[in-house]
């Protein structure tokens, strides 16, 4: 397994939960669209936090790449967190034109950021650090619990 197998496999479990919320929320099942919109913000923060706190500083260390790919990667999560919040508050408000607005974009950015890390950052990554005692202990620490 690659150090970056993990994510991969946690972006499609996200993708999961964001169809989920994203359904019930159209549906106007709000109690079904808040329980997986929870899910799924839940996850995401902790996808985003494994690759900032983890993968990102191993990369950066190993490669002396401080900007570039993770910097691209960082600013994106923000602006997912932003959308994040965004549908939060719709959710909140029972506003479904604004949750999905915000729930459009948000598959955009995901998809778009996904590939990005998927066929660019993740390779770079395996190959920086895959040889590596740190990259061995990232696959472990890099599962999502």
């Amino acid at each position: 397994m690659s150090i970056t197998t993990p994510l991969i496999q946690h972006h499609k479990h996200c993708d999961e939960l964001f169809a989920s919320a994203e359904e019930s929320c159209a549906n106007g099942d709000w109690a079904a669209g808040e329980k997986a919109f929870a899910l799924l913000q839940n996850q995401l923060e902790t996808h985003f936090t494994s690759e900032e706190e983890l993968l990102f500083p191993a990369f950066e260390t190993a490669t002396g790449m401080r900007s570039g790919p993770t910097e691209v990667m960082r600013g994106e999560h923000r602006q997912m967190r932003g959308l994040l919040a965004q549908m939060q508050g719709a959710l909140a408000s029972r506003d479904s034109d604004t949750f999905g607005g915000a729930a459009g974009t948000l598959l955009i950015l995901m998809q778009q950021h996904n590939l990005k890390e998927e066929n660019i950052l993740y390779p770079m990554c395996d190959n920086a650090l895959g040889a590596s005692p740190v990259g061995a202990s990232l696959i472990e620490r890099l599962s999502p619990s």
